[in-house]
């Protein structure tokens, strides 16, 4: 099957649960074997930063897996002001970051008004970057007066295909079917659109991921994140295990044999559970990491889950170790911006 999804670029539902029920270390090194020759035929050795910037961990939501969670009393909260976001972007312009992701809880301080004023003072001290938002869900007319300001991408994960372990992860006030909206919204208005999914979140099961993998496969991202699960001790779910590995890096590999043009980020949560789950990402299909800006004042608030790394290094210090990182696997940083290439499926 590994071999028809190299060739076909796709695969039943149930076939992907085959391949998950089937996970072996033999088939995974194979996959992973696959992959690199996918993503190398489209982006050879580079790999992509990004310039995170950790905007506010005010939230609205509730959801139960999440350390920012509004109901969550014991989280030190904090918002970053404009001029606050400004200095992180010329910091990271100056370190060879071209594309600033603002990424925070579903704060409603900020505004459209707010934001169109941040984000066209972004574009225009910066030209040649790329603009991404990661703020939730919001109406579609919030995301076209965002789009119209300037915003290049949008990501937003879905967290699961799987809706009734949707309605197990998230409070009644928040929707499956407003989630999968709020996707098709941001791809219709022409956004570079990205989803993602936890693996390993309490309640999955194979069929679950299999259905994660074929919405995946039909939407056609331009970037997909996905990462383990890791429990934060201030949430319902503080008792459950953490994601695989192992499980997530088999399906790093699934994402780029089904579209060798996605862009899959290497995340800070696979280094968190393993000490080389980033270099391991990338030697799985991965080509994009995303080291953070924010000030190393409000890194450890962040917290959406238990133990998160790279909360004290200043930004140079973050960018530095992750060029060593890669360069120690073979692969470049670039400073590009960062598009996705094309790839005709």
């Amino acid at each position: 099957m590994i071999d028809r999804l190299c060739r076909d670029h796709s695969l039943s539902c149930d076939e992907y649960e085959l391949l998950l029920d089937s996970q072996t270390p033999r088939l995974a090194e194979y996959a992973a074997s696959r992959a690199l020759e996918a993503r190398k035929s489209v982006y050879g050795n580079t790999v992509y930063v990004r310039g995170l910037i950790e905007i506010s961990n005010i939230c609205k939501n509730d959801c139960l897996y999440c350390g920012i969670r509004r109901g969550n009393q014991s989280c030190s909260r904090y918002r970053l002001s404009e001029q606050e976001i400004l200095s992180c972007c010329d910091e990271g312009y100056k370190l060879g970051f071209r594309t600033f992701v603002m990424q925070g809880g579903e704060d409603p301080f900020f505004t459209d008004e707010l934001l169109c004023t941040l984000i066209k003072k972004i574009k225009k001290a910066f030209p040649d970057c790329a603009v991404t938002l990661s703020i939730g869900e919001r109406s579609r007319e919030s995301y076209e007066t965002l789009f119209a300001a300037g915003a290049d991408r949008y990501l937003l994960r879905h967290e699961t295909a799987d809706s009734n372990l949707y309605r197990k992860l998230h409070p009644e006030s928040m929707s499956f079917e407003n989630r999968m909206q709020c996707l098709n919204n941001l791809k219709e208005i022409g956004y570079q659109t990205g989803c993602g999914f936890m693996v390993g979140a309490p309640y999955q099961t194979n069929r679950s991921l299999a259905a994660d993998l074929k919405f995946v496969e039909q939407f056609r991202p331009d970037m997909c994140g996905i990462g383990p699960f890791i429990p934060h001790a201030a949430t319902p779910f503080a008792g459950f295990a953490a994601g695989a590995l192992q499980t997530t890096l088999f399906l790093l590999s699934l994402l780029r044999l089904m579209d060798p043009g996605v862009l899959l980020p290497a995340t800070t949560a696979l280094g968190t559970i393993d000490p080389t789950g980033r270099e391991q990402g990338i030697l799985a299909g991965a080509n994009v990491v995303m080291p953070n800006l924010s000030p190393v004042s409000v890194r450890r608030k962040y917290e959406l889950y238990d133990n998160k790394i790279c909360t004290g290094e200043e930004s140079a210090q973050c960018k530095s170790c992750l060029e060593r990182r890669m360069e120690s696997i073979g692969y470049k940083i670039v400073t590009d911006r960062g598009d996705r290439k094309p790839f005709s499926l």
